[in-house]
């Protein structure tokens, strides 16, 4: 008997921990959760690291944190020489399943500052040094689609770094980041930089669309608007698929692919379920498809592992469904792209509020530790 995370690997999802922390690295863990959950890749932000650095009952960090007290680091150089040495020491537990994936899997992910969302330059600037900080080939940094992170995308790939892009909500944006992808690798090939080093993944992000759309829907509080409820995250995601398969059968992409490109695969961020009606497997069964990336909680891969029924492709031959949600969403009063854009703003806000409480948390301890 398979496992339902075997089934879903096996029906084409990548499966990676949207958690990270020096315990779960050295205690053995995440090699355990590659061996028996079949996690292939993690995902990192603010406010993950923020939880497992300053958590009073992880001490894996605190000859760290005296050492760099002793040489007088600031808190931005010690938040990261602590988060580069996980995400390193990470990369190299991957190593394995990144050689046996082709190259495809075996990713961990480190963000640039979220004091850079709307700096270009600043973004590029901080992803080549992270990029080359790190030194493992299987990073991907972090850039926000943001209306300054999509150059800032284009001009990293064409750089040849590796990049997750996150924070995409809206199928507009998710259309600039893909063209950003393609102008980058254009850049990239220009130059000569072999195209198949360069990978990406362009993260989707799904419960927070329910969470927000909800909320409407129940101010609206009709019958006709009742009935959308928990609807708007996995139409919009299946959407994004869609414009996935589509855009990269283009004769632009196409051309690129034959150069020895790869693609940039959709991956489904934010995937716990938050409302405690629904299935909380929800926003992983329901979005299986050739290809793509799941980055879960914990909680919601144990969940998955435990009672998820994986029943093949659950994404291709829903996009005319899922446009009646959005024909649904609009006639009874729903901005969707008020949505989008209010979401968009509070991922920023909140990685900042997270990574401003992380600088002051080990301005504390670096204090303390002198």
């Amino acid at each position: 008997m398979s496992t339902p995370t075997e089934d879903l690997s096996a029906a084409g999802v990548s499966i990676w921990l949207d958690d990270l922390s020096r315990t779960r690295i050295h205690s053995g863990n995440l090699q355990q959760l590659i061996e028996s959950r079949n996690v292939v890749g993690v995902t990192t932000n603010p406010t993950i690291f923020a939880n497992s650095i300053t958590n009073p009952d992880d001490t894996s960090y605190d000859a760290q944190v005296a050492e760099l007290a002793a040489s007088g680091s600031s808190a931005v150089d010690a938040v990261f020489a602590a988060t580069t040495q996980d995400v390193r020491d990470a990369l190299d537990v991957f190593r394995p399943v990144y050689d046996a994936s082709n190259q495809v899997d075996g990713r961990v992910s480190i963000e640039v500052s979220p004091d850079l969302a709307h700096d270009t330059d600043g973004t590029v600037a901080q992803a080549k040094d992270l990029w080359k900080r790190i030194d493992r080939e299987n990073l991907l940094v972090k850039i926000p689609a943001t209306k300054a992170g999509l150059p800032a995308i284009a001009q990293a790939i064409g750089a040849g770094i590796s990049v997750n892009v996150t924070l995409i909500f809206s199928l507009e944006r998710y259309a600039g980041v893909i063209d950003a992808y393609l102008t980058g690798l254009e850049t990239a090939k220009a130059a000569g930089i072999d195209l198949s080093t360069i990978h990406s993944v362009a993260s989707f992000f799904v419960s927070r669309v329910d969470t927000e759309t909800d909320k409407r829907l129940e101010a609206i509080g009709s019958d006709e608007a009742l009935a959308l409820k928990s609807k708007a995250g996995l139409a919009n995601a299946r959407l994004a698929y869609e414009l996935y398969e589509t855009s990269f059968a283009s004769d632009r992409a196409k051309a690129l692919l034959d150069a020895g490109a790869t693609l940039q695969r959709p991956l489904w961020a934010s995937t716990g379920v938050k409302d405690p009606s629904l299935s909380d497997t929800l926003y992983v069964t329901e979005l299986v498809a050739p290809g793509v990336v799941n980055t879960m909680p914990e909680k919601t891969m144990e969940a998955v592992f435990d009672h998820g029924v994986v029943s093949g492709d659950t994404v291709t031959g829903t996009y005319d469904a899922s446009r009646e949600v959005f024909e649904g969403l609009k006639a009874v009063g729903v901005d969707f792209d008020d949505v989008t854009q209010v979401l968009e703003d509070e991922g920023v806000s909140k990685f900042i509020d997270s990574w401003h409480d992380l600088l002051a948390q080990v301005t504390k301890g670096l204090e303390e530790a002198r």
